[in-house]
């Protein structure tokens, strides 16, 4: 059509009307929120001139992602998780809060009440065959002081890329583990060294991706969750350095200050002070959290997860 057809009165009054923006009661600010999607849903089908068709393809393209529940997955692909970090970064900036570990994406695999352990934590089943790692590092205030009894969750994938709970082959909580760090504010756990992963080739995620011309591999990387009381919860990751999709991951979660080095241990001495295999693999990542001003920034966000607490 040559026309902004969805311009006509008679559309935005039936926007109006299919929003509730006349009707008693409802939420205020919801109404106006589905108004503008609604309406700027139908701009775009002018602007692209898009058929029936086309309409009713993409309208069967979210009944079957939310059958396979990938909606949080392609969040992160389509960079919709990274934006909602940028954006609590500047309103941060803004607010002449920082000095922090930086924030990134959550991701949508983890499980809530993994074991919890003082200090220290295994958190491999031994049942996979790859590098032992030893990860460790402290927690400290934006004073540099150690913030004893903060907790450190940690989640991470096997060999395979693959997750537990996700992956019914592996264990219970197999590589999810919660650590309480020491008096010094550290904490330590063995584990495995994880491997990327890709989207579900045969998903939603990754037909979309397709279409878009661009693959959906992610790096190695562990996933964290860090608090302590008084202090902003953070929800971060690391990114192995020296893996192909480090600077081209497709959840856009890499950030300067979040690559990790692997390094490995050749000293015989460290291994036994350890009890560890010889030779091993050292991660070392100390995180600093920041002041909180309000209670609810003690917490992490509300979202739907695997379990909830």
């Amino acid at each position: 059509m040559k026309t902004n057809y969805s311009q006509h009165d008679d559309v935005k009054k039936l926007l109006e009307i299919s929003c509730g923006l006349h009707s008693e009661g409802g939420d205020a600010r919801f109404k106006q929120i589905m108004h503008r999607l609604v309406s700027d849903l139908c701009h775009l089908i002018d602007e692209f001139d898009v058929t029936p068709e086309e309409f009713w393809q993409a309208a069967n393209y979210l009944h079957t992602l939310g059958g396979r529940q990938e909606a949080a997955l392609l969040a992160a692909g389509l960079g919709l998780e990274h934006y909602l970090d940028m954006r609590e970064d500047a309103r941060e900036a803004e607010a002449g809060f920082g000095g922090g570990t930086p924030r990134t994406i959550e991701g949508p695999l983890y499980v809530a009440n993994a074991p919890l352990s003082d200090g220290y934590a295994r958190m491999d089943d031994g049942k996979d065959d790859g590098r032992v790692m030893w990860l460790h590092g402290q927690v400290k205030d934006t004073d540099g002081q150690p913030l004893a009894g903060a907790v450190v969750d940690i989640w991470h994938a096997n060999t395979l890329g693959n997750y537990s709970f996700f992956d019914k082959s592996q264990g219970e909580y197999n590589l999810r583990r919660r650590v309480r760090t020491d008096a010094e504010g550290r904490y330590a756990v063995r584990s495995i060294v994880p491997s990327g992963y890709g989207c579900p080739p045969d998903g939603p995620t990754q037909a979309l991706l397709d279409r878009l011309g661009r693959h959906g591999n992610r790096p190695a990387h562990i996933h964290f969750f860090v608090s302590a009381p008084g202090h902003r919860h953070l929800t971060t990751q690391i990114n192995l350095n020296g893996d192909r999709y480090l600077w081209d991951d497709f959840a856009f979660a890499t950030r300067d200050e979040l690559i990790a080095e692997p390094v490995k241990i050749t000293d015989p001495t460290i291994s036994a002070k350890r009890d560890l295999p010889h030779p091993h693999t050292e991660i070392e990542f100390d995180f600093t959290l920041t002041p909180a001003t309000q209670a609810h920034e003690e917490q992490r966000i509300q979202r739907a997860r695997a379990l909830q607490e």
